[in-house]
Parts: C-alpha cells; structure tokens; sequence
C-alpha cells in the first residue's frame, strides 16, 4: 500500500501533505515482535515458582552441591575454585533477571486490583443507592399506610356497627312489644 501525497501550490511553493483517510505503511523493525500479554503471563508464572517453597529447596540444593563439587573434588574437576565466582555471577544474573519479572508480575497484579477496587466501588455505589431509594419508598409507604383503612380498623369499625345493629334491634324488638300492650288495654308484668 502506498501513501498518496497531494501538491498544494497556493504561493508557488510545493508542498506535501500526508493523506489522513489512507493507513499508514507498516513500519518494519528491527526489534523482534512479541505479545505482552503473553510475556505478561509468562513472568507472573516465574515469579509465582520463584515466590515457592519448592524453588527455594532446589536452588538450596544446587548452591550446596556447587560448593561440595568445588571444594571435595579433585582439582582438574572444579570448574569454580573456593571465592565462587562463578557462582556468585550466576546468582547476581538470576537475580537481575528475576527482580523486573517479579516487578511486572506485581504491576499486572496492581492493575488487576485497581480494575477489581474500581468494580467493587461501582457495586457498592448502586447498592447503596438502591438502599436509599427503598428506604425512601418504605418510608413514603409508611406515611400512606396513616390514611389507610388497616383490618384491625376494620375490624374494630364492623364490631361497633354490629353493637349498633343489636342495640336497635332490641330497642326494635322491646318497643313493638310495648305497643301492642298498650293497645289491647291490658298491662303486662
């Protein structure tokens, strides 16, 4: 694909100008291409073995038969004579190299944290505003249920009209038998 480039001759002078609406070329390197995200997860697994119990014992191990190997056997054998130097250039080059793995591992790890704090946060937030806003409608359904009728006023309404009713009919009941006395003349105990 090849960048197209227009001539502008406003003031006699030519001019180039990149085109905005066709994708650059790609770019060749000289560095090797790799994925982050994989080297990514490669360095937290090392720093993961390297953080164990396991990887502690090995490296234990190997220090303890280099330098068993470099004082006990015999002298056309040792291949690191007793200040260790070669040993102590192979722990300072496994240690450059395992600080910036554990410092990456720890950076994804941060930002994973950061997204997960982030998300929490959100949660909480709704939660606490869903909290308020039934809070809101408990308390606006607590103010309605004043105007209300409730069973037990219900109740306690239809038991005085019943008293009401029986009271009248008794009186109803008492008064036509006082009327009907009276009219045959003749007084009853």
């Amino acid at each position: 694909m090849t960048m197209e480039r227009t001539k502008a001759t406003a003031s006699g002078t030519a001019r180039s100008r990149v085109r905005l609406d066709v994708p650059r070329e790609a770019r060749i390197s000289v560095l090797p291409a790799y994925d982050p995200e994989t080297f990514g997860r490669l360095s937290e697994r090392v720093a993961r073995f390297l953080g164990t119990g396991r990887f502690l014992i090995w490296m234990s191990v190997l220090l303890i038969l280099w330098v068993l190997w470099n004082t006990s056997a015999p002298d056309s054998l040792r291949f690191d004579s007793y200040p260790f130097i070669f040993m102590n250039l192979a722990l300072s080059l496994q240690a450059a190299y395992a600080a910036p793995l554990i410092l990456l591992a720890q950076n994804r790890q941060d930002d994973r944290d950061r997204v997960n704090l982030e998300q929490d946060r959100r949660r909480n937030e709704r939660s606490i505003a869903d909290t308020e806003y039934l809070s809101r409608e408990i308390a606006a359904l607590r103010m309605n249920m004043g105007e209300v009728a409730t069973r037990d006023w219900i109740r306690s309404e239809l038991q005085d009209m019943l008293k009401e009713l029986e009271e009248r009919r008794l009186a109803d009941a008492v008064q036509p038998a006082h009327r009907s006395d009276e009219a045959d003349g003749t007084p009853r105990p």
